[in-house]
């Protein structure tokens, strides 16, 4: 299991739930509206989804919906069903109501959160990423709600001022633990292969991939040059990754062996 620092977490998590909140907290009804990224989803079905999933940690029930939701075009497994029917129970909720339930369920997390305990915190748990501790469970909710921040912002054409901070850190974190499965699994990066993912902007960082019997994140490659560099800015990274953005080659910089780089690249959306 990965174990993680409880109040790096919150704190991480606290200031994302706070960025939703500078974001919508002052959208016309027309703005709540706005189509994002996401396939069916408009600004509002979006806050909804994060109000639903929130709740859901706190215990709510799942609501049940008119129609078969799993019918949907734009829902394609267990978990979008889950993320639809909640979506579809909020509807009827006027903005200003969605955003207050927003703020509530967030309130009543943060104090749930912040009385967990330790042993509570480590203990293993289902998470989106499979068993892992709660610790982690809760960065991967860091994860997606930085990547909700991002889709509202997108639509509404708001870019972040400052798009450093925990949050965003820690979603990187959260993405560079899969890139071993990534490069591996989806990319099919022969055995010997070390890749290296250069990323730049303001949340540049280098992620290293060794691939020998099995593709891992490592710290370096003890003084062996990558056989694969890709380069690209870390905000394009995680929409890539996300399925948010289509992909543009020549916004991507290959090195060493190019049809591994782009091969890895074209499967980079492995976000459910």
């Amino acid at each position: 299991m990965i174990l993680l620092d409880k109040s790096a977490v919150l704190d991480g998590l606290f200031a994302q739930w706070d960025a939703i909140d500078d974001v919508v907290g002052d959208l016309a009804e027309a703005e709540w509206q706005a189509p994002t990224s996401l396939p069916g989803w408009s600004v509002r079905d979006v806050v909804a989804h994060v109000v639903g999933t929130e709740s859901m940690l706190q215990g709510a029930p799942t609501p049940q919906a008119d129609i078969d939701v799993s019918t949907l075009a734009h829902v394609r497994n267990d978990i979008g069903v889950l993320n639809e029917l909640w979506v579809r129970e909020l509807s009827v909720l006027p903005a200003g109501e969605l955003l207050q339930r927003y703020r509530d369920v967030t309130a009543e997390r943060r104090d749930a959160l912040a009385a967990i305990s330790d042993d509570d915190w480590n203990t293993e748990t289902f998470t989106p990423a499979g068993p892992d501790s709660y610790g982690r469970f809760m960065r991967v909710r860091v994860f997606d709600c930085w990547m909700h921040e991002h889709d509202i912002r997108d639509a509404l054409e708001r870019p972040a001022t400052d798009p450093t901070g925990s949050s965003p850190e820690l979603a990187l974190d959260e993405l560079t633990a899969s890139m071993g499965f990534v490069v591996g699994k989806l990319g099919r990066a022969p055995e010997g292969s070390r890749v290296s993912i250069v990323l730049t902007g303001p949340l540049g960082r280098t992620i290293n991939v060794a691939v020998d019997g099995r593709a891992r994140v490592v710290d370096d490659f003890g003084g062996d040059e990558p056989t694969t560099t890709i380069t690209l800015d870390a905000l394009l990274f995680a929409r890539l990754a996300g399925g948010r953005q289509a992909l543009d080659h020549g916004v991507v910089g290959y090195g060493g062996d190019q049809a591994v780089g782009r091969r890895i690249v074209e499967h980079l959306n492995f976000v459910i």
